[in-house]
């Protein structure tokens, strides 16, 4: 059994939620336990509480984490109206996402980012070394740079990094952990294709189709694939999220290569520089994208629960 704890910004860009859904599916994985961060008055500790409702699990603990930033947020905080009911917020006392988390270290989970890293810099304060000895992927940081035909994003795009990158510099420099990167993270893919897999498996299914069609409208999807040839025709979003979740239930499909990182602060951001000199970081370097799309697609119909 795989055991993982799951910190995100569920309820921004819809992928975590589509990084949950497929851990609650994937083989012999158990969620220790779940937080959320910049998450004010615990807005997505409730969307995760609604999640867990439609696939029946009410089993998996649950705390709402950081509403600041150590840093500074790069970007204003939004929750976009992609939810079918006003949804219930799920504060909680503080420092119970530090125990969530420290329950879920002591059972021996993985620990996976896939929001900013604010809870995990807080954690390493108050447990020095505790994420490094347990195991920690983060979905985040901008080198090397994507291949040809992919959109040229990297530093000022690097959403999970910069929004706390003190907190992320904390993280690169102490806890170790396995970089899932931007610009590998686009091979990966929500496509139009899949939406009647997912309307077909269930209430949980249903809502990921639902809010991939409404994001890939709000963020302009449909014009990528023409500046971008290597992005499918049907794109709706990338799947940044669900591939670092991959990684951390031990998914094989992916090259994870040692690269040197030297890591700097310029106007408030997190700069990452390949430096054979620097640092060895681990970074996930490249992914078979078919065979993660039918494994995603898979784990989401396991979770789903029609209602």
């Amino acid at each position: 059994m795989i055991r993982i704890h799951l910190d995100t910004d569920l309820g921004s860009d819809t992928d975590d939620l589509c990084a949950l859904t497929m851990l609650l599916g994937w083989p012999d994985v158990e969620l220790t336990g779940i937080t959320t961060v910049n998450d004010p008055g615990g807005i997505r500790a409730g969307y995760v509480a609604y999640a867990l409702e439609l696939a029946g699990r009410r089993d998996i603990p649950v705390a709402a984490g950081a509403e600041g930033s150590f840093g500074g947020f790069m970007v204003p905080l939004a929750f976009p109206d992609y939810w079918p009911a006003p949804i219930e917020r799920r504060p909680s006392p503080p420092g119970e996402a530090l125990r969530v988390i420290a329950d879920g270290v002591e059972a021996g989970a993985t620990v996976v980012a896939i929001g900013p890293y604010t809870n995990l810099a807080a954690f390493e304060a108050w447990h020095p070394g505790a994420l490094r000895d347990a195991g920690t992927v983060v979905m985040g940081g901008h080198v090397p740079a994507a291949a040809a035909g992919y959109p040229p994003w990297g530093m000022h795009d690097d959403f999970n990094v910069q929004q706390d990158a003190t907190a992320a510099r904390v993280v690169f420099d102490r806890c170790e952990p396995t970089v899932v990167p931007v610009p590998s993270c686009l091979k990966v893919t929500l496509r139009r294709r899949d939406l009647s897999r997912l309307r077909a498996s269930g209430a949980l299914g249903k809502l990921l189709a639902d809010q991939g069609e409404r994001h890939a409208v709000d963020n302009g999807r449909t014009e990528l694939p023409a500046a971008f040839p290597a992005l499918p025709e049907d794109l709706l979003n990338f799947q940044y999220d669900p591939l670092a979740c991959a990684v951390a239930v031990g998914w094989s499909n992916v090259e994870i290569s040692e690269l040197g990182v030297a890591l700097s602060i310029e106007d408030g951001l997190l700069r990452m520089e390949l430096d054979d000199a620097a640092v060895r970081m681990r970074v996930v370097t490249d992914v078979d994208a078919d065979a993660f799309a039918e494994a995603w697609l898979s784990a989401v119909e396991r979770a789903s629960v029609t209602r």
